[in-house]
């Protein structure tokens, strides 16, 4: 996902603070960081055993009219978002709609082949890892981001014309000319590919699988993947980049992607603490748990790189 400087969400579990004074040197060097006009806020959580020791912002979520960055306020959380296609593909293989070793195929309303190696399929575990084959060719990546606004195209429309051939996006160099399997390369566009997977079992879109399966359950009330899913765009954050002089920031306008589940999402970090929270600790205790034991060690269990786990 493209970044931006900008009002940094740092979730940070299971730090332990063993005396005040350590919770003093962080904040001052928080405050440090934003008085060097780099960096305009910041939102942070420590979360030791499932208890919240700290919830709070620093900076400011809109310089110009000086509004606090709060831990209620929303902004995008960029790859962040992919944790919560993890969740949800564990959530359907637990109940047996699909399985990491499906040819991607499967699930597919278009044929999708590394055109380097139309022998060998792709399966739902290599989107997973980041080992699918598919590149995130720059300039149609980047044209897919649309400023002042959400994104005016599908998903899965998008996803056709980029990876199947006679696709309006679709080039032989969409894809490494390496084994899927083989080689490890983050591809955002995969990632998108994983969530519309889930949307072609789950028959509904990506955007209200997660809000039924973990947004509502867990009680996260301000995360939305679209902008036009805002009752109130006021409380969500401004974003800025550094000008090339690396001394001053400037405003960008708020955006949305196409491929939006790679990188799309919009929270807090109060929500945040709350998923974070049920990921580590099964806290809330559900009635209906979005996913067992197993398939929770399963998700953190890597297939290829011992540092990459499902989207984790």
């Amino acid at each position: 996902v493209k970044t931006y400087t900008k009002a940094i969400l740092l979730p940070l579990t299971a730090l332990i603070l063993s005396c005040n004074q350590k919770e003093v040197d962080l904040e001052k060097y928080i405050n440090s960081e934003i008085a060097s006009g780099k960096v305009p806020g910041i939102g942070l959580s420590i979360i030791v055993e499932g208890d919240v020791l700290l919830s709070k912002g620093y900076g400011y979520a809109d310089i110009e009219n000086q509004i606090p960055f709060t831990d209620s306020t929303i902004m995008n959380i960029a790859s962040i978002s992919k944790t919560f296609i993890g969740v949800s593909m564990m959530h359907a293989v637990e109940k047996g709609l699909i399985e990491l070793d499906d040819d991607v195929n499967k699930y597919l309303s278009f044929k999708l082949v590394n055109p380097h190696r139309p022998e060998k399929k792709i399966m739902v575990k290599h989107l997973m890892g980041h080992r699918s084959s598919i590149i995130d060719e720059n300039k149609t990546y980047t044209s897919s981001y649309h400023y002042g606004g959400d994104a005016p195209t599908n998903l899965g429309e998008f996803l056709k014309n980029y990876l199947s051939e006679g696709g309006s996006y679709y080039s032989k160099e969409n894809f490494l000319d390496k084994d899927p399997g083989s080689k490890h390369e983050y591809s955002n566009i995969g990632a998108g590919l994983a969530a519309h997977v889930l949307e072609s079992i789950m028959k509904k879109p990506f955007n209200l699988i997660t809000r039924e399966l973990i947004f509502k359950p867990i009680g996260m009330k301000n995360t939305v993947w679209f902008l036009s899913e805002m009752e109130n765009q006021s409380n969500h954050a401004k974003l800025y980049k550094i000008e090339k002089d690396g001394n001053k920031l400037s405003e960008v306008e708020l955006y949305g992607l196409i491929t939006y589940p790679d990188g799309g999402l919009r929270t807090s970090i109060k929500d945040l603490t709350k998923y974070l929270n049920y990921i580590m600790y099964d806290i809330p205790d559900l009635e209906q748990p979005i996913m067992n034991k197993k398939s929770k060690e399963n998700m953190f269990t890597p297939d290829f790189d011992q540092d990459y786990a499902k989207f984790w």
